[in-house]
């Protein structure tokens, strides 16, 4: 059996090979970091999915709004996917579907009736929601997919209201995939974690258990949600002008929380960010949340009201740069300034990678002279993730033979192990994957597979445009060392025609401008030596076919080079090539620069020219008959990037003394992912 790419993918198929059939579980995201958490289960012909979700860009990523898992197998397997399963409504779990519905069609979703509300607008927002059915689904309700796999959701708490454990019955045994979860015994909306139907599992005999490894390392219980009840009442009671909560729009019980202590307190509430609105919009319409009409204000009547009596309510809690908090610190939002008498409290942690800019964000706003509550000591946030003891409850409930620790950072998954092997699971019976890895489970085994590609894919904030390696390359050496515009005119002929113009934005060197024209002319000039005859060929036509576009790369990669050695610096460089007539005079160039020593091979005919040596030892081009020939032709339009009407060629100046050694029979290398095409 072969994929798309003709490679051969390990059969799951009964009987296949006279062996007992693996049940495949293939992490596409949410190993080794924090978001984007993605699974396949696979056996025979059938591909079950496990939620689709996306993270956030880190420092680097210029330009990127989301990222998400590279899916390449399961376009390679579209025909196979049976359906997908969502645990919760999470972003981190639902944020990639309306993407992924671009590129291949799910037959059905099933998931709680919170998440799939939440999904369908973000599908319609898409235009994707002819692409698959959605399915709601309840506590203990089971769904088959495809002709292997029964899913049983079991209620379990969460941060996020509605939000399940799943039982996956396979051909090969029982997996329970725990998704987000811990154990809170005082629930915000009442429903408790259905600890007895994981019991009844465990009894029947678990295969294996994928759990959530989010706070491996912490001790002890996580707090009960409810927990921060308290905290938040004090600081919201005591506040002596406005209050300002910023909090993930997603977390319904602690939103549910707030709105009931601004009711509580006589405050009337505004609401702040695109999320937080909708997420809000849809709570209260299924139920998950109350809270009566009269309590919302419009942010634009809200000012109006006395700060004693008003609460804000707003995304941006992690530092995002356009959420609503943060244009606030920068005094950038049209409506709401900070004022000195301002109480501004973050009922959330940041997620890792995001410190800096929540740490930012909060000096900013103490600058402008709020008091900001904020950090774990302040009792005003809990995790929705269990800790080490939620993790051993899991595991004694669920009994599993074989265990994987799954969503966490690397040092996350080794914890979770260490607390299984306490639980009595044998360190021979569980694996620590990556993503792309393959589980391969049979009812006596647990072994790894052949991987298959994952990755991640970069989105603008458009989320349409794919920001690829090259591009995201590039950016990186504009926000670091800045660009070179190249501009230089190259007969057809393959002659210089005219001295090149050089543009410096954001490079800081210490090379004068007629230095670095020097060495721009030096790049030129090797390349129409050295390379003009695999650039140019005479195809029987009046004028040669030119690859301009490999002309230009080679100059870029040549001058790249040269300022990485003389310079250490790496700018992102742009050469734009304007084609001129066959037999277009030469621009001999700088008459009193240094020659260039690099050899090139004696007796070579290079373009219709014959390198020859000059009483220097440098190489000189002379014109053999068969250059007369060449008719002048304009060159291709879609092989060029076309430049302005360049100036006349320039007459020879004063002296400029520059002084480099270049290695000896430069060589081409294959050009690196900043300067491919």
């Amino acid at each position: 059996m072969t994929n798309q790419n003709g490679h051969a993918r390990p059969s799951s198929s009964p009987g296949a090979n006279g062996k007992t059939p693996a049940l495949r579980v293939i992490p596409l995201g949410g190993l080794h970091e924090i978001g984007k958490n993605t699974c396949v289960f696979e056996y025979g012909d059938d591909i079950m999915l496990v939620d689709a979700g996306l993270a956030f860009p880190s420092d680097g990523m210029h330009g990127v709004n989301v990222v998400l898992p590279d899916t390449s197998y399961l376009r390679e397997n579209q025909k196979r996917i049976r359906g997908m399963i969502v645990t919760h409504g999470h972003e981190d779990h639902i944020g990639g579907i309306p993407h992924h519905l671009k590129n291949f069609t799910i037959p059905v979703i099933y998931g709680p009736r919170l998440a799939m509300s939440l999904l369908q607008g973000k599908m319609e927002e898409a235009g994707v929601t002819d692409r698959t059915v959605i399915q709601t689904v309840g506590p203990r309700d089971v769904v088959q997919v495809g002709k292997h796999f029964k899913v049983e959701f079991i209620r379990n708490t969460h941060s996020m209201a509605d939000s399940f454990t799943l039982a996956v019955t396979t051909p090969v045994g029982v997996v329970v995939f725990t998704g987000d979860f811990k154990f809170d015994h005082t629930p915000v909306d009442g429903e408790h974690f259905d600890m007895a139907r994981l019991a009844h599992y465990g009894e029947q005999g678990v295969l294996c258990l994928f759990s959530d490894s989010t706070n491996a390392e912490v001790p002890g219980f996580t707090p009960s949600e409810r927990a921060v009840f308290p905290k938040l009442d004090q600081h919201i009671a005591q506040a002596e002008g406005r209050v300002i909560i910023t909090t993930f729009a997603s977390s319904i019980h602690r939103v549910a929380m707030i709105l009931e202590l601004a009711l509580k307190n006589g405050r009337k509430v505004g609401l702040l960010g695109r999320s937080m609105l909708n997420v809000i919009a849809k709570a209260r319409e299924l139920g998950y949340m109350r809270a009566p009409d009269e309590l919302f204000v419009p942010i634009k009547q809200i000012r109006d009201l006395p700060d004693r009596e008003t609460l804000l309510l707003m995304t941006g809690s992690q530092g995002e740069p356009l959420a609503a908090l943060s244009r606030i610190s920068r005094g950038e939002h049209p409506q709401v300034q900070v004022k000195s008498s301002d109480t501004i409290i973050f009922s959330a942690s940041p997620i890792p990678g995001n410190t800096i800019s929540v740490v930012n964000t909060i000096d900013r706003l103490m600058m402008l002279g709020a008091k900001v509550v904020y950090g774990k000591g302040e009792g005003i946030h809990v995790s929705g993730h269990g800790c080490q003891e939620d993790q051993k409850l899991m595991l004694a409930l669920t009994r599993p033979k074989y265990f994987v620790p799954v969503h966490g950072e690397h040092r996350m998954l080794v914890c979770h192990s260490k607390t299984a092997q306490s639980m009595g699971v044998p360190a021979d019976n569980m694996l620590l994957i990556d993503n792309g890895d393959v589980v391969e489970l049979t009812p006596d085994s647990i072994r790894k597979g052949e991987a298959v590609k994952a990755g991640i894919e970069l989105l603008d904030a458009s989320r349409n445009g794919i920001v690829d390696a090259r591009v995201l390359k590039e950016r990186q050496q504009l926000a670091e060392d800045g660009v070179i515009n190249l501009l230089t005119v190259i007969s057809t002929d393959g002659v210089m025609a005219a001295p090149p113009r050089v543009n410096l934005r954001g490079v800081v060197t210490t090379a004068d401008a007629r230095k670095l024209s020097v060495w721009t002319e030096r790049e030129i000039n090797w390349v129409l030596e050295n390379r003009w005859s695999q650039l140019a060929r005479n195809s029987g036509g009046n004028a040669p076919d030119v690859d301009w576009v490999g002309v230009q790369r080679e100059i870029e990669l040549g001058l790249q080079r040269r300022l990485r050695r003389e310079l250490q610096v790496e700018p992102l460089i742009i050469c734009l090539v304007q084609p001129a007539p066959a037999g277009t005079p030469a621009y001999k160039g700088r008459a009193d620069a240094e020659p260039d020593t690099r050899p090139a091979p004696r007796g070579r005919r290079d373009g219709g020219r014959e390198i020859i040596r000059n009483g220097n030892g440098a190489p000189q081009r002379q014109p053999v008959a068969a250059a007369a020939a060449v008719a002048s032709a304009p060159a291709s339009a879609a092989a060029v990037a076309v430049a302005p009407p360049v100036a006349a060629p320039a007459a020879a100046v004063r002296q400029v003394s520059v002084k480099e050694e270049e290695p000896v029979g430069r060589t081409r290398r294959r050009r690196s992912a900043a300067v491919a095409g």
